[in-house]
C-alpha cells in the first residue's frame, strides 16, 4: 500500500502474457455525457466513431468535427462545413457516401433526425438553467451547471461496466494514475482513494512533468492498469504516454468528457463525465463525482476491502479532532507531539 516512482514487482505472482498489438476500436462505455456521448451511441454516431478510429486524416477531421458540433452542423452548408474542417467540398461528399448517406444533404438530415430524439430533455434542462441565470449571479449559474453535469453523468451510469473496471483495478499488479494540468489534481484525489485497496498505486505525474511521468511508466507491463484523466483542453503528453502504455499491453481506463476525446480510442474502458461550463474550458464536478463513485465501488467490492476501510479508520482516529478518543484524546496527542518537538530542539 504505497505510492512510488519505481514499482516493486512481486515474485510470487505470474505476470500476464503480453498481449498482441490491438487495433483501434470504440471503447466500452461506462457513463455517457449528454448529448455528445448519447449521439455517439446512435447508429450514425457509431459510424462516425468508426471513421474517427480508422479513417484517413481528412476523414478523422470531419468525423471529429461532426461529433463535437452536431447542432451547428445541421445549420451549415457543405461549403461552410468544408471550410470548418479545412477540406474540399468533394471530400465532404465522399465522406457522406462512405458512412452510408446518399449525399451531404442526406447526412445532415440524418443528423437532425438523430438529434431531435436526443436533445429534447437536454434542451429543456438548458433552457431552465438559462432562464434562472438571467435572474441569478454567475456563481449560482456555475453551481447549477455542476449539478446538471453530475445528473447527466449519473443518469447513464452502467453498474456492470463499472464493476468490470473495479475487477481490473483489483487484479492489477500496479495501478498507475495519470493527469496533467488541472487533471493532475483529479489524479491525486483518485490515488488517495485507491491506495488503501490496491497493492501498489503510482501517481504518474505528481509534482513533476512529462519526463517524470515517462520515467514512472517505463516499468509498466501487461499486468498493470493505467487510469488516464484528461478533459478539454487535452494535453499532447497525456495522449502520447497513454499510447505508449497501450503498446506495452497495459489495460487503459480513461476518464474524459466525450467519445470524441482523443483518449477514447486508446482506452479499454472509458468513463465519460459531462464537463460543460458557461465560463471555464471544462468543469471537473462530474469527474470528481465519478472518481468518488469508483472509489466506493472498489471499497465495497469484497469483504477484504471493507475490513481494510475499518482498519484505516482505526489507524487515523487518533489523529482526528473529535475522533473515537474524543476531543481530549486529540489534545493529548497534540501535547505529546509538541513535547517531542521541544525535546528534539533542546538536544
Amino acid at each position: 500500500m504505497k505510492s512510488s516512482a519505481s514499482p516493486a514487482r512481486s515474485s510470487t505472482r505470474t505476470p500476464r502474457t503480453p498481449r498482441t498489438p490491438r487495433t483501434p476500436r470504440t471503447p466500452q462505455v461506462i457513463a455517457l455525457s449528454s448529448p455528445d456521448a448519447a449521439f455517439a451511441q446512435s447508429p450514425l454516431g457509431q459510424a462516425l466513431m468508426h471513421v474517427l478510429a480508422t479513417g484517413s486524416t481528412s476523414q478523422r477531421q470531419i468525423a471529429d468535427y461532426l461529433l463535437r458540433n452536431q447542432m451547428r452542423v445541421i445549420a451549415l452548408g457543405i461549403e461552410e462545413l468544408a471550410d470548418s474542417c479545412r477540406v474540399s467540398t468533394a471530400t465532404i461528399s465522399r465522406f457522406a457516401r462512405d458512412i452510408g448517406q446518399k449525399n451531404y444533404s442526406a447526412m445532415r438530415g440524418a443528423m437532425a433526425e438523430t438529434l431531435q430524439a436526443l436533445l429534447q430533455p437536454v434542451d429543456k434542462l438548458r433552457h431552465t438553467i438559462e432562464r434562472r441565470a438571467r435572474a441569478t449571479s454567475p456563481v449560482t449559474e456555475s453551481l447549477e451547471y455542476a449539478a446538471a453535469n453530475i445528473a447527466a453523468t449519473s443518469g447513464a451510469l452502467a453498474l456492470p461496466d463499472m464493476h468490470a473496471v473495479v475487477r481490473h483495478l483489483t487484479l492489477a499488479q500496479v495501478v498507475y494514475v495519470m493527469g496533467f494540468g488541472l487533471s493532475a489534481n483529479l489524479a491525486g484525489m483518485l490515488v488517495q482513494h485507491l491506495q488503501p485497496f490496491c497493492p501498489h498505486v503510482v501517481e504518474v505525474v505528481g509534482i513533476g512533468g512529462s519526463e517524470v511521468a515517462a520515467g514512472h511508466l517505463v516499468n509498466l507491463t501487461a499486468s498493470d492498469v493505467l487510469v488516464v484523466i484528461s478533459f478539454p483542453r487535452y494535453t499532447l503528453d497525456c495522449i502520447g504516454l497513454a499510447s505508449f502504455a497501450r503498446d506495452r499491453g497495459a489495460r487503459i481506463v480513461a476518464l474524459t468528457d466525450s467519445p470524441a476525446s482523443p483518449l477514447a480510442e486508446l482506452a479499454d474502458h472509458a468513463l465519460y463525465a459531462q464537463s460543460t461550463h458557461p465560463v471555464l474550458p471544462s468543469s471537473a464536478s462530474a469527474a470528481l463525482a465519478m472518481i468518488e463513485a469508483l472509489a466506493v465501488a472498489l471499497m465495497v467490492s469484497n469483504k477484504d476491502n471493507v475490513e481494510k476501510a475499518a482498519r484505516l479508520s482505526e489507524v487515523i482516529a487518533a489523529y482526528l479532532y473529535g475522533g473515537e478518543h474524543g476531543v481530549q484524546g486529540a489534545r493529548k496527542t497534540a501535547v505529546k507531539q509538541r513535547k517531542a518537538v521541544h525535546k528534539k530542539q533542546s538536544l
